[in-house]
């Protein structure tokens, strides 16, 4: 008695079918990696912006003179260098913390940012004296610092081709 067999090649569609819902759940599993690897680099470049920031204002606080004479004020980056070997004036002090700040804007974020200073001396009636920098007391004006970038560079778009936002860190602080 001969059994014959009405399923010839239902396995071979079942394998096809398998080896196709796994293709798609990789292609998923490749875009969230894609999205995790952009929001990661995100995160890496907020962060330096946050450096960058601190370092600047952490500048100033030790220029007190400079910033209130308006020596930081202005956009970055911007080309100013001063070589402080010998020792320098808070004016002098306020150019190389320039180009410093200039220099580490390129290094560490994509091309295409900018940044800008603006101190109000609103608070301040005159720029403080040295003997008054030893006491450090609050002079009441504040400097508000703003960091643009684009985290994909310039004219970049995200993952749904739209034109990707520049990002902004402003800060207000007192120095």
């Amino acid at each position: 008695m001969q059994c014959l067999s009405h399923q010839r090649g239902v396995t071979l569609i079942e394998v096809l079918i398998a080896v196709l819902i796994f293709s798609i759940g990789l292609v998923g599993v490749a875009g969230l990696l894609m999205m995790s690897a952009r929001s990661n680099h995100a995160a890496y470049l907020r962060t330096q912006v946050t450096f960058l920031a601190q370092s600047m204002a952490d500048r100033m606080q030790a220029n007190s003179i400079g910033v209130w004479r308006g020596d930081y004020d202005g956009t970055y980056p911007n080309g100013k260098t001063q070589d402080c070997a010998a020792g320098c004036t808070p004016q002098q002090l306020a150019l190389h913390d320039q180009g410093a700040w200039s220099s580490q804007l390129v290094t560490f974020l994509p091309a295409g940012v900018a940044a800008s200073i603006a101190c109000n001396k609103a608070g301040v009636a005159v720029a403080p004296t040295a003997d008054q920098l030893a006491l450090r007391p609050p002079y009441g004006g504040t400097c508000k610092m703003t960091v643009a970038w684009t985290e994909l560079g310039n004219g970049a778009t995200d993952f749904t081709g739209n034109d990707q936002p520049p990002q902004t860190f402003a800060w207000e602080f007192q120095p």
